[in-house]
């Protein structure tokens, strides 16, 4: 098989390297919310319940039990497909995680693809133009793009579009009221919306999604734009370009043909570390559009010290970032075949 299909055994060995990670955090994420401040069946029988009332509530959410024995009862349960369930919201964990991963995917996705189209062009118009004004003009922007909050920028966006000007609708979630939510086929409303053909309902998800996608992608275009512009000035100082410059090719060819393909890699690298943290830590955006996501879902549980809602979180953002991980190495291997996982 290593032979016949090098790049799926590749794939196959790079999958079975992700195994001890995952293990690692379902230790880590036990053990750290077994940590956490606070009595959750305290919490939950109220302040007036008395301390038979809640030694009943312990023993029901089993935490009457050793650290060993809850550990080992909850492994069990992950090997059946079970997270638990949200003592916050009285649902199970992975009912809850289905619902509101889609909402935080749309979302971060969209504010890396604008993020993408503006801070590409920006590090190789950079590049190209090294210590010019050009350049620094450049970076002043991509530097007070990160160096705003993610809340101060969104609070300034709906001031400024909501508040003064009255072009933004209402920072409520996904949907204004005037809306129904459309039929759940992929949880992406710009999708669902599409496929049944009510683009009423589209134009009005889209709307929700312009100022909090805007914000994030504010916070997401200086290391995009940085590693573009440092990746291409390696690039376009290489022989090889030199090479076909000599070589009668004209700019736009070099430029794109050339320098742009082999400088790519390093940013697609850049790329999937952006997406992770962007999903992970878009938590005050969520907060500050009222955006039903996994982030606000995962301070909501931490603040109630529900264990089994915090760690499908962590499990679930752990998984996500192993099969991103995955992908980008396929990609370096499409983008460059010289490139593979077992290669030496």
């Amino acid at each position: 098989m290593k032979k016949k299909f090098p790049k799926l055994h590749a794939a196959l060995l790079r999958s079975a390297q992700s195994v001890p990670v995952l293990i690692g955090v379902v230790v880590i994420s036990f053990v750290l919310t077994r940590a956490l401040p606070g009595d959750p069946a305290v919490y939950f029988a109220g302040a007036a319940a008395d301390e038979q009332s809640i030694n009943e509530i312990r023993i029901a959410m089993g935490l009457d039990k050793t650290l060993y024995e809850q550990f080992f009862v909850y492994v069990n349960n992950l090997l059946d497909g079970n997270l638990g369930t949200s003592l916050s919201t009285g649902q199970p964990v992975l009912s809850d995680l289905i619902k509101r991963l889609p909402a935080s995917l749309e979302l971060t996705i969209l504010s890396l693809v604008l993020s993408c189209f503006v801070s590409i062009p920006l590090g190789i118009l950079a590049a190209t133009r090294p210590d010019t004004w050009v350049d620094h003009l450049c970076r002043f922007f991509v530097t007070a793009g990160v160096s705003l909050p993610t809340f101060f920028t969104g609070i300034l966006l709906i001031y400024i579009f909501y508040y003064i000007l009255g072009i933004s609708p209402s920072p409520i979630g996904r949907l204004d009221f005037i809306y129904l939510e459309p039929d759940i086929v992929t949880g992406f409303y710009l999708i669902d919306t599409a496929i049944s053909n009510d683009w009423d309902t589209w134009f009005g998800a889209a709307k929700q999604l312009i100022l909090p996608s805007i914000t994030l992608a504010l916070f997401t275009l200086a290391p995009i734009a940085r590693m573009t512009r440092a990746s291409m000035l390696t690039i376009l100082s290489s022989e090889f370009i030199r090479t076909a410059k000599a070589a009668g090719l004209s700019n736009g060819k070099v430029l794109f043909s050339y320098a742009l393909r082999n400088a790519f890699l390093p940013v697609i690298t850049t790329l999937g570390m952006v997406f992770s943290f962007a999903l992970g830590a878009n938590v005050l955006v969520e907060k500050v559009f009222a955006w039903p996501g996994i982030g606000s879902y995962a301070v909501e549980a931490l603040i109630v010290s529900d264990y089994a809602a915090v760690q499908g979180f962590v499990l679930s953002m752990a998984i996500m970032f192993v099969i991103l991980n995955l992908l980008i190495d396929l990609i370096y291997m499409v983008i460059d075949p010289r490139i593979g996982f077992g290669s030496k």
